[in-house]
């Protein structure tokens, strides 16, 4: 029996072709190490050398390297020399209501990226009711309302655009906060000690983490995302809420906390890896300074095993007085920024970082507006924690384009 399994696994081995090659830096031509090279089921790592092999009959590839943007290779045309093109994402959020191909928001941040070394967009996919801002093939989804209030009736040309003017896109999806999935499935919903489905204060409920059919749910829309070419995927309330006394399908302690995110992660990096896509996911600020879970389930360490870039909340506004020995941190934008990111260096690498930055007003201290001087002391701070970019906040999707400007 033994050698009936090893002569199976020869032929197997003999039948598969091997794909080999490097993978360089465009602009400097130097190796890249770690790279991740896959195909729809497998994936391997480029060695210091950028030399990758992987066994495999398909002929598409993906390859993936912290830093870069994302690259496709077909192999019948025997490409053995990879170069991928480095970027530092800075993006501008365009909020569901703004992701219309004939909005004036969207032309006005199309006008700052042509102006600036603005270079991405993060567009709302699914938002925290649960709706899509485009109407996608999933049945489910469709079937509880969720295009009924798209704002793009054609996705297909909002990014055959970005593509024509370079620009990184970023496809934001909502995950556990879903008023729409949760109220269509109380069974999995979050309850309150009652039995009631659970809404927190602007009267939105939430589906239980723990439950696969959540995680099936928003991967199918992620998934989606992912067929009409988004560079990345964006997981936002990639988290258990953060309040005490609710009702959940397994016990709510840390270590089940923090296996159920990591558990959502590595079947994200399973299902979109055939679409060569980046997952992100979007953190507090206070991870970058916490020991445990904050009782939400994410840890800068259980992140990172199976996402690409962790996206943490550095609102200056968002961090309580005394915070950083600063009665008002929102009084000093760089440092709130700088400090943070340093502070995780040795648990992830800074190029593994993309921070949200601040881009309104002041709401916990001092009031205070921000504006062009705020935001570019953050972007400072980004940039000088040598992070992988940044993204850029504004509930509005309204941005100054002199504040992007290279004299600034």
């Amino acid at each position: 029996m033994l050698k009936l399994l090893l002569s199976f696994t020869l032929l197997q081995s003999l039948l598969l072709a091997s794909f080999q090659g490097f993978i360089i830096d465009k602009e400097t031509q130097k190796p890249i190490a770690k790279a991740t090279i896959s195909d729809s089921k497998q994936s391997v790592k480029s060695d210091e050398n950028g030399s990758f092999s992987i066994l495999s009959q398909e002929s598409l590839y993906h390859v993936k390297a912290y830093g870069y943007r994302p690259y496709k290779i077909n192999q019948e045309n025997n490409q053995t020399l990879i170069q991928v093109e480095p970027i530092n994402v800075k993006a501008l959020y365009l909020s569901f209501w703004g992701a219309s191909n004939n909005s004036q928001t969207l032309k006005n941040i199309l006008q700052t990226i042509e102006e600036t070394e603005v270079n991405a967009i993060v567009v709302d996919i699914k938002n925290e009711y649960g709706s899509t801002s485009y109407k996608t093939s999933f049945a489910q989804a469709n079937s509880y309302g969720a295009d009924e209030e798209r704002t793009n009736r054609n996705i297909q040309k909002f990014m055959a655009l970005m593509k024509e003017k370079n620009i990184y896109t970023i496809a934001r999806i909502v995950t556990f906060k879903d008023e729409l999935q949760a109220s269509n499935n109380p069974e999995y919903a979050i309850k309150n000690a009652d039995g009631e489905i659970w809404r927190n204060h602007d009267k939105m409920a939430w589906v239980d983490p723990f439950d696969k059919r959540a995680h099936k749910y928003t991967l199918s829309i992620a998934e989606e995302a992912a067929k009409v070419g988004f560079d990345e995927i964006n997981f936002d309330y990639i988290r258990f809420p953060a309040k005490s006394g609710l009702v959940y399908s397994k016990e709510n302690t840390q270590e089940n906390r923090i296996k159920a995110i990591e558990s959502f992660l590595l079947r994200a990096q399973n299902q979109l890896r055939k679409y060569g896509v980046f997952i992100s996911v979007d953190t507090y600020g206070n991870i970058c300074w916490s020991d445990d879970d904050n009782n939400i389930g994410q840890t800068v360490s259980s992140l990172a095993k199976h996402a690409d870039y962790l996206s943490p909340m550095l609102y200056p506004s968002g961090f309580a007085s005394g915070s950083f020995y600063f009665d008002y941190p929102s009084e000093h934008p760089y440092a709130v920024i700088y400090r943070s990111v340093i502070n995780v260096h040795p648990t992830i690498g800074a190029v593994r970082i993309r921070p949200w930055l601040q881009y309104f007003k002041d709401y916990a201290h001092k009031k205070r507006y921000y504006k062009k001087f705020e935001v570019n002391e953050q972007i400072r701070a980004a940039q000088d924690a040598n992070t992988s970019g940044w993204m850029m906040w504004s509930p509005s999707s309204k941005y100054h384009t002199e504040y992007f400007q290279e004299n600034n």
